[in-house]
This record gives structure tokens, C-alpha cells and sequence, in this order.
């Protein structure tokens, strides 16, 4: 199906997935709250509100806020947005820290990118965290989620993988999103298809990304096995876990974000991505969408967001 997106539109979609992915955020940070168990969240019972964000969520509105302002990547204000709206109370690692200050204190970017692990880059779950709905944004082009999510991600990720990682979770919600649009639920092992032929194959997302497709169908616990659960913070066990679990829970948002928790590891970052990509085709307020209780216990998205 063709279709045109207006810029309302475009933004209505990065909306419901933003929404989506702070809420898994905030959801899945109460669960690195001691006393706090997943059986708790498998059996209805939810954590007291308010439900505080994370990183995830802050640099996912820096990023929304772009697509607001200009309906795309412009590199040099994205890394500054990000740099000057860091708060470091909001749990950033100390990579992230450390590059931000450097572009804060008037490092370009490209330079701080760059010199993370003795000048590897990273190669983080963070860029993937944060892209989900700059996937949405760009429905209408894969092509274009996938340009401008490495965009998104090489001001503080240099490292190819950090960079796939942010590609991958970026056209998985692009396809999510035309699926809504199309009126139709993607198939899982379509999605996941999709999202694969857009990756540099020689990296280990590309990997694993495949290797999620093949395990689909299978247990939860397989899944993790195979392809990690965020534990080491990274793209490569970070992505495609996540791709795993929004293609087999696409129409159902709370399954997706109960078998995050239930997979422990880096659950607000798993929870955020996945949320990011189940909401760009399910919606929020919806049957199989972001809850609306949920969606009210989570802490308010900050002012300064369009």
C-alpha cells in the first residue's frame, strides 16, 4: 500500500511509540527496586505510582523533539539536545556521562563519539534505546528510518554495532507503524526479515537478529539463552532479544513488557525498545495498546517536549 504522511500524522505515530517506550522504561525500573518481583507484574499487581524514567526516555525525547522541529537528524543540535538536557540522576552510564561532558564542554562530537573505549566507540544499547520512534516517524520509508537512525546514532555511538543496534529497532518500528497504517499486523518473521536485510551483515546484530527468527515460537527462556537479555549492555545482546519479543507480542503491549521483566537483565531498556516498537503498531488506549493506567502512573514526559 502507498501512502503520503503528513508531518501531524508522522508525529501522532512517534507520539504513541514514545509513549510506549517510556512507559516500559519506567515500568521495567521499578523492577531494580528490591522487594520487587516479575511474578508480581505476571499476576496484575503493579508498582505504586509514579513510575520514574530513565535515560532511555530522556534521549528519546531529545529526539522527538528534532523530528518536531525539523522533521529530521540534524546531528550537530541533536548531540548538543542531548549533552545539555543530560540528567545525570536519571542512571546515564559512565560512557554516556563522559561523552556527554566532552560535547557539553565544547568536544565535537564526532571527536567524543569516537574516543570511547580507547577510541572503539560504543557500541551500547543506548542508540537502540532511544530510536524507536524515530522508526515511527519515518512509516512511510524504511529506508529512511534506517538513514536517519544511524544519524541518531553516530553522535555518541562510533562503534558499527551501536550504530546497527539503533538501525535495527528503528525499522522494526518503522514496519510496526506501516502495519497500522496498512491495517494489518506484520507477520513475525517478516518483520524480522525486514529488519535484517537493512544490516550490515557482518555485525552480531545482524546475527542475532536472524537468530531471532529462528527461534520464534519458541520459549521465553530459549530466547535468552541465545540471544542475551541487555545484562552486558549492549547492542549485540540487547537488540535482537528485544526484535524477538515485540514480533511475537506485536498486538499485545502488556505481554511484551511482562516478558521483559520476566527475562530480568537491563529490564528498562528492553522494556523501552520493545515498548517503542508494540506501541508504533498497536497505539495507546487501545485493546492490545499501551494501558491507560499504565500510561498515568508513569512520571510526566518533561516540559520542554513539544
Amino acid at each position: 500500500m502507498s501512502f503520503t504522511l503528513f508531518d501531524d500524522a508522522r508525529l501522532a505515530l512517534a507520539r504513541d511509540s514514545l509513549a510506549g517506550l517510556s512507559v516500559g522504561d519506567a515500568l521495567g525500573s521499578q523492577f531494580f527496586v528490591p522487594g520487587r518481583h516479575p511474578a508480581d507484574l505476571a499476576a496484575g499487581r503493579l508498582p505504586p505510582p509514579p513510575w520514574e524514567w530513565t535515560d532511555d526516555t530522556e534521549m528519546a525525547c531529545s529526539v522527538v523533539a528534532e523530528l518536531a522541529e525539523s522533521g529530521r537528524v540534524d546531528r550537530d543540535r541533536l548531540a548538543l539536545a542531548f549533552a545539555e538536557r543530560a540528567e545525570p540522576y536519571r542512571g546515564y552510564g559512565p560512557g554516556a556521562v563522559t561523552i556527554l561532558r566532552l560535547i557539553r564542554t565544547g568536544t565535537p562530537w564526532p571527536i567524543a563519539a569516537a574516543s570511547a573505549f580507547d577510541g572503539q566507540g560504543s557500541c551500547g544499547n543506548g542508540a537502540a534505546m532511544r530510536v524507536g520512534p524515530l522508526g515511527a516517524y519515518f512509516a512511510d520509508s524504511t529506508a529512511r528510518a534506517a538513514a536517519q537512525a544511524s544519524a541518531a546514532a553516530e553522535v555518541t555511538h562510533a562503534h558499527p554495532e551501536g550504530i546497527a543496534g539503533a538501525v535495527a529497532v528503528a525499522v522494526a518500528a518503522a514496519l510496526a507503524a506501516r502495519g497500522r497504517l496498512d491495517g494489518s499486523r506484520p507477520a513475525a518473521d517478516r518483520l524480522l526479515a525486514g529488519v535484517g536485510a537493512t544490516l550490515n551483515p557482518g555485525t552480531e546484530v545482524h546475527r542475532r537478529v536472524r537468530r531471532a527468527a529462528d527461534l520464534l515460537g519458541r520459549p521465553l527462556s530459549q530466547a535468552v539463552a541465545t540471544l542475551g537479555n541487555g545484562s552486558g549492555v549492549t547492542a549485540q545482546d540487547t537488540v535482537g532479544f528485544t526484535l524477538w519479543v515485540a514480533a511475537t507480542h506485536l498486538d499485545d503491549y502488556p505481554a511484551a513488557i511482562r516478558a521483559c521483566v520476566e527475562a530480568g537483565g537491563d529490564v528498562d531498556t528492553t522494556a523501552a525498545i520493545v515498548g517503542a516498537v508494540v506501541a508504533a503498531y498497536a497505539g495507546v488506549g487501545t485493546p492490545g495498546g499501551v494501558p491507560t493506567d499504565w500510561l498515568a502512573a508513569r512520571e510526566p514526559l518533561p516540559d520542554w517536549l513539544p
